[in-house]
């Protein structure tokens, strides 16, 4: 997974050309690439890290949810001056944003996943969560209309 801010995307980004991220295309790196370990042929911890910090890549983040090539879950990297440097925590300070393991549901799946937070360690909740909460929000605000004897437009 790549994550690269301050780049604009396709209007058609459906469209197979554009489901690939081509640094000529983009003008830039990514920020971060997360590798997430299904086998031991990946040689992430070797090879991609060290092609990943030539290119220079801010963050690396090895998960590794069935620890087949590491110790722990996560290990990431930090770009300083050309080469990684191993971070103890998984907050991405030149990101602004974190990593955290989190338990709980997601796509009808309980399981522990990777998921992004902001400085605190608190979830940053994913789209279909957001639009839930308009929704909810825009029903109450809708009832509050109602009860005042004003029907909201559609």
């Amino acid at each position: 997974m790549f994550l690269s801010l301050d780049v604009e995307i396709a209007e058609d980004w459906y469209d197979k050309e554009h489901r690939s991220y081509f640094v000529w295309e983009f003008g830039k790196m990514p920020e971060v690439i997360i590798e997430i370990v299904s086998n031991t042929k990946g040689e992430e911890a070797a090879r991609k890290l060290k092609r990943y910090a030539q290119i220079g890549v801010l963050y690396y983040l090895i998960y590794d949810p069935q620890q087949l090539i590491q110790d722990e879950l996560t290990r990431l990297h930090e770009l300083h001056v050309g080469e990684y440097v191993r971070k103890q925590d998984l907050f991405l300070d030149r990101v602004g944003l974190g990593l955290t393991l989190w338990e709980g549901v997601f796509e009808a799946r309980e399981a522990q996943w990777l998921r992004w937070c902001d400085a605190q360690g608190q979830v940053l909740p994913t789209g279909a969560k957001l639009a839930e909460r308009e929704r909810t929000r825009a029903e109450r605000l809708a009832e509050q209309f109602r009860a005042l004897g004003i029907e909201p437009e559609a």
